[in-house]
Parts: structure tokens; sequence; C-alpha cells
């Protein structure tokens, strides 16, 4: 009753909360006291109860040029939350369901989201505007009235955010909040790739560069696809042991290959190559290494990693002729608000681990102590509590 009476107050009103602001790149974040407008029309503003720290957020949180530079910003984008009022025209949530915020739109109307063949959105997913999607405006302001900038459509480092009803994904009560957050970006994103975009049978053979988690993921993917061998690819020697838990049955480490490069090493473990390998890292040199272990004739590479340099990709076109292939993936291939639902059951039904990618949790005013967490290489995905 507390929580309805909470909310008959501050809807249509704007909201001051907490929020972590990032003012110049690469410096820690700052608690501040901000202001939240109310959302407007196909918009729904959320009240964060958890987020977490992904590797995108470090990126960009680095990054002084390109179009998300722009300070000061309120970064994160993999959340979960309890929908505190709507604007006009928002009928597929209201006030207390528990939702996803999520950085992939997916507005259910347009050519592509209907489209059985990818999960893009050609209304709201090629604009690179770092405030709300529809006006180009923020809904946050510091408490002398400066604008501070939205990021990836969701911005979860604060109490509370607005999102437009195309990044929102509804999901069941049932599932513990922390669980749920992690299904609002790298994890669905790796399950995706190995589900919808590789399509990986029972049997097959699997090599996973890069064991953060979306590589993790992969393999969980995989592991219940009922792949044969599942090998990991990984410079620090400890995530093998990680990897078991996901299904990873061999590790590699390049850096203790000796004269054998990754692709001879993967071509002897699974006798000619694997049938589907992933990059998870980002690196042009890695997606080729990772194009050079597929088998020949039918070995599909599936690019997950953001290429950090812009460095272009380099492929002897013999290969393409002799039926390998390279595909992207963005979000795993999954359309946001009919898949990750089923990734929440499968979860309540013990079909799917999660718990095992939560590594460490934080409160929020120690949301830097999860930047370092990550930047030493010590988190999988750290779990920030709003409250």
């Amino acid at each position: 009753m507390q929580q309805n009476q909470n909310r008959l107050v501050t809807a249509g009103k704007a909201i001051r909360c907490k929020a972590a602001v990032s003012r110049n790149p690469g410096e820690p974040l700052v608690i501040e006291e901000i202001q939240v407008e109310p959302p407007k029309a196909w918009e729904v503003r959320i009240k964060i109860l958890c987020t977490s720290l992904c590797h995108s957020d470090i990126t960009f949180w680095k990054k002084s040029n390109g179009p998300f530079a722009i300070f000061p910003t309120i970064f994160g984008h993999e959340a979960v939350g309890v929908v505190e009022s709507v604007g006009e025209h928002v009928e597929e949530v209201q006030e207390g369901d528990l939702v996803l915020p999520v950085f992939h739109p997916n507005c259910r109307e347009c050519r592509d989201c209907k489209s059985q063949k990818g999960n893009g959105c050609s209304v709201f997913g090629n604009r690179l505007n770092p405030d709300m999607p529809r006006d180009a405006t923020s809904r946050f302001k510091g408490m002398n009235g400066e604008v501070l900038h939205h990021f990836l459509s969701v911005s979860s480092f604060s109490e509370y955010t607005v999102v437009d009803v195309a990044h929102v994904v509804k999901i069941s009560s049932k599932i513990a909040v922390d669980k749920a957050c992690l299904l609002s970006c790298g994890v669905s994103t790796g399950i995706g790739a190995a589900w919808k975009v590789a399509d990986i049978e029972e049997g097959s053979t699997v090599a996973i560069f890069g064991l953060g988690t979306v590589g993790l993921a992969v393999a969980e993917g995989a592991r219940l696809r009922g792949a044969s061998k599942i090998i990991g690819v990984d410079l620090n020697p400890e995530k093998f042991e990680i990897g078991k838990k996901f299904g990873v049955t061999d590790f590699i480490n390049p850096s203790t290959c000796g004269e054998k490069n990754v692709s001879e090493v993967i071509k002897e473990i699974t006798d000619g190559g694997a049938d589907y390998c992933f990059e998870c890292i980002g690196l042009a040199s890695v997606m080729e290494d990772a194009f050079n272990s597929n088998r020949q004739g039918w070995g599909k590479t599936v690019i997950l990693g953001v290429e950090m340099h812009g460095t272009p990709l380099a492929l002897n076109t013999y290969f393409l002729l002799r039926g390998r292939s390279v595909t992207g993936s963005f979000f795993g291939g999954f359309k946001p608000k009919s898949d990750v639902p089923l990734l929440a059951e499968k979860y309540l039904h013990k079909e799917l681990n999660l718990d095992g990618f939560i590594s460490h949790e934080v409160s929020f005013k120690d949301i830097n102590k999860a930047f370092e967490l990550l930047l030493e290489g010590k988190s999988l995905r750290c779990i920030i509590w709003m409250d």
C-alpha cells in the first residue's frame, strides 16, 4: 500500500534522487543529487533496484571522442527495476511491474521487428543519439539545472531513470532481481549467439575466444545445446576453473602454445577445426584466429566483440569459397520483448545457470569499486544494489 501511495505522489512530477555521474572520461563517478523528469508520451520512469557493470560501460567511460563521448553523463545499461509511472500511450507495462530496461530497441511494429530473419529495429536501431530516442532531449538535470546525458537509452546508474517503451521488457516477478539484472545485456548476448545466431546442434564442437561474461554465456548456451567439446581460449589461466561451471571442456592459453598457433591447437583437438567459433573480445587479430580455427566446409565464426581500434578484418577468401562463413551478432540475435522473458523462465525451471555469473556485490555508494574490480580482471558481473 505504501509503495502505491508513493507512486501516486510522484507520478507526473520530477523526482529528486541520487545518481552516479561521470563528469570526465576515465575519472571516478561522483554520487550526486539529481532531478529526473516525468516520462513523456511513450516513455516509462523506472525505480532501479539493482544494476551491474558491463565492459561496454568501461569502454565508453574511457572514451574522450566519438558519438557517446558526451559528458556529464549517467552510464549503466544492465539493470532491473519497478515501473514508477508511465507516459501517454504506454499500455504494455504499468506501475508496479518488474521490468528490464534494455539498450537494444524492440518497437514490435517495424519491418525488422516483425521479421524472423534478424533482431534489428528500423525505427530506433540506427539512432546514435545520447539522450531519449524520440526527441533527443534528456530527462536528467543536475541540481544547478545543467543537462546530464543518457547512455544507451538506459542510464541505470541512477535511482530513477526514464526509458522509451521500445527499450522496456516486462519480466516475471518470480525471478530474483539480481539474476534478472543479468539478462539485460551480456548473458543474453552470449546465449543468444549460441542458440539463435549459430544454432548449435547436439554433438557440435565449439571454440570461444575470450571467457568474460559474454564468452561464458556462449559456453552455457552451447552446453545446453549438447555440444561435445567447448574450448575456451583466454590468457587468464584462472578462467578454466570458472569456465567448467558453464560447460567448458578444454582450455587453451595462447601464451603457452609454444611454436603452434591457437588455430593449429584447436584443429588438433577437434579433428580438423571447430564447427562454431565465437570471438568475444573485440580484436581483429583474434577474429582472424577464430575464423582460421573453423572447420573447412561448414565452419561458422560468430563475431560478438566490438573491434576496439577500428581495425578492418582481413580474411583469406579461398576459405570462404570452401564453405566457412562469418557473421555478426548484436544482442545475440534476440528480440528483447519476446526472447528475454523466456530466459527468465528457463532460469526459474533450473535449466539455466545465472548464479555463476555474479562474482561480487557492492552498494551504490561503492560503485567505483565495481569499476576497479572489472579493470583488474577480478569480476564477471558485480551487482550494484541501489538500496
